[in-house]
């Protein structure tokens, strides 16, 4: 066997145990999800709100907060609406969301994000903004179950 086949041979092997080793989005649970988050600071911020995750017919309520930090001026309020991604319970939902972004809202506008947290649960979102404010910052936010 040439060398090059060799490490084709290889490559594909190792492709093949990591797609079967590693979860797959098509087993990944999937839930709506909407909440409002009103963000407001200067330099550093502050942000909180609530909504609700629905997976077929039963409800979850969530709380929202978090932290921003960088270049900050202003408030906003966001209503997200999207998909929950997750493995296992939806409970998994729950935890750390972290995001690096730069924006500007003056009135209304439109907004879109992916967020991961540390138990591979994975949001898709796009929101609707209204406020005015100025940001390019680094946010946390957290998401607890009532």
């Amino acid at each position: 066997m040439r060398h090059s086949s060799r490490i084709s041979a290889i490559v594909a092997t190792l492709a093949a145990l990591a797609a079967f080793s590693l979860p797959s989005a098509a087993r990944a649970d999937t839930c709506d999800i909407a909440f409002s988050v009103l963000k407001a600071g200067w330099v550093i911020g502050g942000s909180g709100g609530s909504g609700v995750m629905r997976c077929g017919n039963r409800s979850y309520p969530i709380r929202i907060g978090g932290v921003s930090a960088g270049f900050l001026f202003g408030a906003s309020e966001t209503r997200f609406r999207g998909r929950a991604h997750f493995h296992g319970s939806p409970f998994n939902v729950a935890g750390v969301y972290g995001a690096a972004g730069a924006g500007s809202a003056v009135g209304p506008g439109v907004q879109g994000i992916v967020l991961r947290n540390e138990k591979g649960a994975t949001l898709e979102l796009t929101g609707r903004q209204i406020g005015l404010q100025i940001n390019a910052d680094l946010s946390g936010l957290a998401i607890s179950m009532r």
